[in-house]
């Protein structure tokens, strides 16, 4: 998902997201401990992924003030 595409959604919704995402992250986390996966790059871009969604809150939360 784009930056633009987060800045759409609702507060609600972008928490939601961030919260689904960061246990999928843990998740492939512990799976690529056990065993490789195929693509371990995945893990690099979810963690970006959720480092958006957290700037995008921190930035709605300064614009709020």
């Amino acid at each position: 998902m784009k930056k633009e595409n987060y800045k759409e959604l609702t507060d609600k919704e972008l928490q939601e997201r961030l919260e689904a995402a960061q246990k999928a992250y843990v998740l492939k986390k512990i799976q690529h401990s056990i065993s490789p996966l195929d693509n371990p790059a995945s893990i690099t871009f979810d963690r970006r992924e959720i480092a958006r969604m957290h700037t995008e809150i921190r930035a709605r939360q300064l614009n709020n003030k």
